[in-house]
């Protein structure tokens, strides 16, 4: 596959200032991009990078307080005492064990459940288990009806009481600009698209699964984007896990984010290719292994790498963090790497005009040699794309394992996509899509605002519609999700091993579905819970995320 070269960084290395700086006029642009800003003593640090960012970058995390950090890890400590006091209660059939394991005549055999690895799932994970999983009966528009459901043996099964939790502000799906709903010009388009084609293609794009409405989509999706071409995938995950592969191999390195999607880690290791790990956002850190990487070339032959992978997200969906794009794009062209850019949460969801990162930081999309994305989102429907230089796509139609091998995506779903990018991008005549990315720009900015007010600990970039509150003791996950259902608030609970052991957290999805109202009502349940669990944390001490922690250790991972 071929290339273009990529263009020289004229303004050198990236910079870093001082940590001293002014505080910019009015409507000035941020020459310095180091923002400054003293609210209620809470200080919140952006970008300094010679003039890269043409508005303020501000992402803070927060530190976790040592009493909580030193509770949660008893917290954990007492779990495993009692989770081997009951292991060995099991062991003697003195308390009843409902997990899968190997029957009586299989012991000789090669184990196929190991005791140890499902440890946590017997005995901390079924403690919270009815966080998780719950069935929905509607539409995961603003409001949900769930189905309720008991367990009469500690969380091992679930029955079903036969009612119905109706009207649940629904702060936990990924419904950005409220196009997941049964009415409207979507819905209907997505209707008549099922009785004209039927809800399955029953073959491939390259046998008798290519449609004229797969064609209309690629087209209007390299539009949207500003590429050169296209193509759509229909199951977002295989998108990366599926593409990577084709587009890296033996003899290529790939240096991916720590905190990147189990798609793209799936995808990197899927290619044979040598993976390497820098820090979350780290400027220093990803240029040290590009540093490296050119002046050392590959282990043991030291010959040049065939080429060098850069693997990003737009926004993180557990930091709620945006990345640093143009401080990526410089490194990449500095170093003649390549950028693989996945906006999964952040297509639809940033930008003045919802075209994702690239438009959020007014950057041109030709800079972005792979441009990923998800239709599951913004768009509310499913499958997957990838955009760049027609040589790219067309490379990726005749190599791409998703591409040859899995059935085309359904035609609802397809007219789904068509009608509700063409109402962000105002190609249906109206101004609907625009004023629903400013309503969720406008819907982000308020949540976020009011939780800080209140106290709580919360992650990631200030216009970032996913919002983590950390919980960080592991009985406040089951509590805190228990309480807000309770109180018809719908929201997702994460803790280990998805984040960090001591990071467990709440992570609220805003919409622009969500009316003001909504957003209050939800907001004022939150400080009841966070009262009542006493989860308002924060010290105002905040650590911007340059200045986060910098281990230069890195791993590497080869087919050898």
């Amino acid at each position: 596959m071929s290339a273009s070269s990529a263009a020289k960084w004229a303004n050198g290395e990236a910079h870093h200032c001082a940590p001293n700086c002014a505080k910019p006029e009015k409507n000035a642009f941020w020459k310095n991009n180091r923002d400054c800003c003293f609210l209620d003593e809470q200080v919140h640090h952006g970008a300094c990078n010679g003039g890269l960012y043409r508005r303020p970058f501000k992402e803070s995390f927060e530190e976790t307080p040592m009493l909580v950090a030193v509770f949660t890890y008893l917290g954990y400590g007492i779990l495993t005492i009692f989770g081997y006091l009951r292991d060995f209660l099991r062991e003697w059939k003195i308390e009843k064990c409902h997990i899968a394991r190997e029957r009586e005549e299989q012991k000789d055999f090669v184990p196929l459940y190991q005791d140890f690895e499902n440890f946590y799932t017997r005995n901390l994970y079924m403690r919270i288990r009815d966080s998780w999983n719950r069935p929905i009966c509607s539409v995961p528009g603003a409001k949900v009806d769930i189905v309720e459901r008991v367990s009469h043996n500690y969380n091992w099964t679930f029955d079903y009481s036969g009612k119905v939790v109706k009207e649940v502000i629904n702060m936990g799906s990924y419904n950005y600009l409220g196009f997941a709903e049964n009415t409207g010009p979507c819905a209907e388009a997505a209707a008549e698209a099922a009785a004209k084609y039927g809800v399955g293609v029953s073959s491939t794009r390259q046998e008798m699964g290519n449609l004229s409405r797969h064609e209309e989509l690629e087209k209007l999706v390299a539009k949207f984007l500003g590429v050169e071409s296209a193509m759509t995938f229909g199951m977002g995950f295989a998108t990366n896990s599926m593409n990577i592969p084709a587009l890296a191999g033996k003899g290529c390195l790939i240096l991916s984010d720590e905190l990147n999607h189990a798609s793209l880690v799936l995808g990197a290791r899927l290619s044979g290719s040598t993976i390497r790990v820098f820090k979350h956002n780290n400027m220093q850190s990803l240029e040290k292994l590009l540093r490296e990487a050119i002046v050392h070339g590959q282990p043991r032959t030291r010959r040049p790498w065939r080429k060098i992978l850069i693997l990003v997200e737009g926004i993180y969906s557990m930091e709620g963090s945006i990345v640093r794009l143009p401080e990526v794009i410089a490194l990449k062209k500095k170093y003649k790497a390549y950028l693989y850019l996945d906006e999964a949460h952040s297509i639809g969801a940033l930008g003045p005009w919802g075209r994702g990162v690239v438009d959020y930081f007014g950057l041109n999309p030709s800079d972005v040699d792979v441009m990923m994305g998800t239709f599951t989102k913004s768009f509310g429907a499913a499958g997957g794309y990838i955009g760049g230089k027609k040589v790219l796509i067309d490379y990726l139609r005749t190599h791409s394992h998703s591409a040859v091998y899995a059935t085309s995506m359904s035609p609802p779903v397809v007219e789904q996509i068509i009608t509700s990018m063409k109402c962000i991008m105002g190609e249906d005549g109206t101004t609907v899509g625009r004023e629903r990315v400013q309503q969720l720009a406008a819907n982000t900015s308020y949540f976020r605002r009011h939780l800080q007010d209140m106290g709580f600990i919360i992650y990631g970039n200030h216009d970032s519609p996913v919002v983590p509150l950390m919980l960080y003791m592991p009985a406040k996950i089951g509590a805190f999700g228990r309480e807000m259902l309770q109180r018809n608030i719908a929201v997702v609970v994460v803790g280990f091993p998805a984040t960090p052991i001591i990071e467990s957290r709440a992570r609220f999805c805003v919409s622009a579905a969500h009316t003001r109202a909504m957003l209050d009502m939800a907001l004022s349940t939150i400080s009841e819970v966070g009262d009542l669990l006493q989860l308002k944390y924060s010290r105002c001490r905040t650590v911007p995320s340059l200045d986060r922690p910098f281990d230069e250790t890195t791993y590497e991972e080869t087919e050898e």
